[in-house]
């Protein structure tokens, strides 16, 4: 198996990247749109998979306010594993981060249901000593022979 090299945080830098990130989701999962959008740069850029772009965060504000009513009756929670964390080579305050999620929904009765799984690639900043999402890209996860297909249509 080959071996994937690049450059290596230190712990501290992983926990506190962990940690942003768990505060981040709490607010986007309790609803809390504008304390979500407080976790992105003015000029921050969400690319959904869908192909729904929202640049600022004044945008991004009014997305998740249409979105609201289809989460007033269920729980949702956003786990994010395999985190791959890589410094910039040449602007230390930069981080890519890129990590697998998963979206659950609980209803009043307790059922889960399970979102499709996404590949996020982000890019962190630090801004006064504070990390904030430049940009977050979503990818919704695809079997490895539909995304060869796919790519080989495009080139063609």
């Amino acid at each position: 198996m080959p071996q994937l090299v690049g450059l290596q945080v230190t712990g501290d830098l992983y926990a506190e990247v962990r940690t942003f990130y768990a505060r981040q989701m709490r607010r986007v999962d309790s609803l809390d749109i504008v304390g979500f959008a407080d976790t992105f740069t003015d000029d921050g850029v969400v690319v959904h998979a869908g192909g729904q772009r929202q640049q600022g965060r004044e945008e991004m504000i009014a997305g998740m306010r249409a979105s609201l009513p289809r989460y007033r009756d269920i729980a949702v929670r956003h786990w994010f594993d395999h985190l791959l964390i890589e410094p910039d080579p040449v602007d230390e305050d930069t981080l890519r981060v890129s990590y697998y999620s998963l979206v659950t929904l609980t209803d009043r009765e307790g059922k889960v249901g399970f979102q499709p799984t996404f590949t996020v690639e982000d890019v962190l900043v630090r801004r006064d000593g504070r990390l904030l999402t430049l940009s977050r890209v979503i990818h919704r996860d695809m079997p490895v022979e539909q995304v060869a297909e796919e790519a080989s249509a495009r080139s063609q």
